[in-house]
């Protein structure tokens, strides 16, 4: 039975829309995907569900129930074969580098932090096998939740600061980049934050990949907003999806049209000041037929803004 709705879904994708000239090469110059586990953990579902969209690019985080980096280096070889079958590339590989909480100047904390060094060279290692060069990262959440004295701030960011640059430069010598995500909950959640720890880091290898949804999350208005304190040269990943406010005031995520956020004058912002980068749809509400059918709603309803850009 799972097997017959998984196969119903995608089949149901691939007929939903003709990808037309126009809108292929639209999606080309925007490299637009989605994160595969919002479709299935099953790399073969998932791949073949983008094919169906007429999509070529994909990013990459969970497969069969594991992070990426948790599975070994033949799964994630396996992963890269079905993707290259059903024609998909890579475009961000996504890693929990640097999601815990600030790690202190104790022998303790080098410990945490030399875990955190062998998870990102776990991460090149599998970004390199799936064919990309950039690494989704994060830039430390805070401590249960809370924000810490103002008075202490100023001696954080530094140390925040100080290990992202470190990030930086050994990626640099890898060869990779590093696209730090501002998350709710983190000390870079907000657009006016990101910008703050982008001028604050200037290594090369180091940028942002911005959630203008993460953001209003946080409670900024993202756009134009937040995304007006960012230097457009310094993003190298987009994630794309919608959010609604219930009759409540409760914040929640929801279909991409159905919602708050204007990802048109997102996309086209970001298209006329030069980004290069790429977009990833990162669904995250729930549908009652499962991720497939959420992604499947969403994507439709993104494919159809994605006309109008």
């Amino acid at each position: 039975m799972l097997l017959h709705r998984r196969a119903f879904l995608w089949a149901g994708a691939c007929a939903s829309l003709s990808v037309g000239r126009g809108l292929a090469a639209t999606l080309e110059q925007l490299r637009l995907g989605v994160i595969t586990d919002e479709i299935d953990e099953d790399v073969v579902q998932a791949a073949q569900f983008l094919r169906g969209f007429g999509l070529d690019w994909a990013e990459v985080r969970s497969v069969w129930g594991k992070y990426n980096t948790d599975q070994p280096l033949e799964k994630i070889r396996e992963a890269r074969a079905i993707l290259d079958a059903n024609q998909v590339r890579t475009r961000v590989l996504d890693t929990a580098f640097f999601r815990g909480t600030v790690p202190d100047e104790t022998p303790e904390g080098q410990a945490t932090l030399d875990k955190e060094w062998r998870l990102l060279d776990a991460a090149v290692e599998r970004a390199r096998l799936l064919g990309t060069d950039c690494l989704r990262t994060f830039a430390f959440t805070l401590d249960q939740g809370r924000r810490p004295e103002t008075g202490d701030l100023p001696r954080i960011h530094e140390r925040i600061y100080e290990l992202l640059r470190e990030a930086a430069q050994r990626a640099r010598v890898r060869n990779v980049r590093l696209a730090v995500e501002n998350l709710e909950g983190s000390y870079v959640s907000t657009g006016a934050e990101a910008g703050v720890m982008l001028n604050n880091v200037r290594e090369e290898a180091l940028g942002l990949t911005w959630d203008p949804n993460n953001a209003a999350g946080s409670g900024e208005r993202a756009f134009p907003d937040g995304y007006a304190q960012l230097d457009t040269a310094r993003i190298f990943n987009v994630h794309l999806r919608d959010y609604r406010h219930t009759a409540e005031g409760r914040f929640e995520w929801c279909a991409v049209g159905e919602g708050e956020f204007d990802n048109l004058g997102q996309i086209r912002a970001l298209v006329r000041n030069g980004y290069k980068g790429g977009f990833s749809l990162e669904t995250h509400y729930k549908h009652p037929d499962g991720k497939a059918a959420a992604t499947r709603a969403s994507l439709t309803a993104l494919l159809k803004i994605v006309e109008r850009v």
